[in-house]
């Protein structure tokens, strides 16, 4: 059992109000590092579905992250990073109000406030040293001898990477998981909420709704914040009807 108190903070519609990943989706375009024809020919239908509540925003979000491995494959990494940092600086701002003073207050609270992210590792940086996380992980794409990226990834979107994210983490701060906190929204954020002793899902999906509902460890215990305009909803699994 560890003695530290640690808060895990996903990012895309966690923290940030949308995903990151469409933010330097729309930087490559204008870049002309991918080709505006990709958006509409590929990318375009999901997000319509998406828009009208008739499809699944992961699904939209994974199918840019299969343009966006595509888009980088070849690139130097001071490309990505240079477009990296010009998101944050003109989007990094672009967050709930109650994420952002959680942040807050756990830092008051000295706990150790980590992100596992599954955007790629550069906007996960900036974004870190943007509101002040003390660590962070988010999606690897690998880059050869050269340091050109090669169109593999290690990702970190899924539960079983973002748990074994939590397991280094534990070990190299010595986090005592019972009395730590876990914020996110999707399904694939479900076993980060599961593992802590403070579950918070925020703007949550259906799926992760229903996971949070129907297992023992999470349905007494996790705490749902729907935030919307200038208010703040604070509410219960078992309170919200599906």
């Amino acid at each position: 059992m560890g003695n530290r108190t640690a808060a895990f903070f996903d990012i895309d519609g966690t923290l940030y109000r949308e995903g990151m990943i469409t933010e330097i989706f729309k930087k490559f375009i204008k870049s002309e590092i991918i080709e505006s024809e990709r958006w509409y020919n590929e990318v375009r239908d999901y997000y319509i579905k998406w828009d009208k509540r008739i499809g699944n925003y992961d699904d939209y979000l994974l199918k840019m992250a299969d343009i966006y491995i595509e888009a980088v494959k070849g690139l130097h990494r001071t490309q990505v990073e240079f477009i990296a940092k010009k998101v944050i600086k003109q989007k990094g701002d672009r967050v709930y109000t109650y994420t952002r003073d959680r942040i807050a207050w756990h830092k008051e609270q000295g706990h150790k406030v980590i992100t596992i992210s599954g955007s790629p590792i550069e906007l996960v940086r900036e974004m870190s040293l943007k509101h002040g996380f003390d660590d962070y992980i988010g999606t690897k794409y690998l880059m050869d001898e050269n340091h050109h990226y090669t169109g593999e990834i290690i990702p970190m979107w899924d539960r079983e990477s973002k748990k074994k994210s939590i397991d280094y983490f534990i070990n190299k701060y010595d986090i005592d998981l019972s009395k730590s906190y876990a914020y996110g929204d999707t399904a694939g954020d479900f076993t980060m909420l599961r593992l802590v002793g403070n579950p918070v899902a925020i703007n949550p999906t259906k799926e992760l709704i229903n996971e949070l509902k129907n297992d023992p460890s999470t349905r007494g215990k996790a705490r749902i914040i729907v935030e919307r305009k200038d208010m703040v909803y604070n509410l219960s699994p078992n309170s919200i009807e599906i």
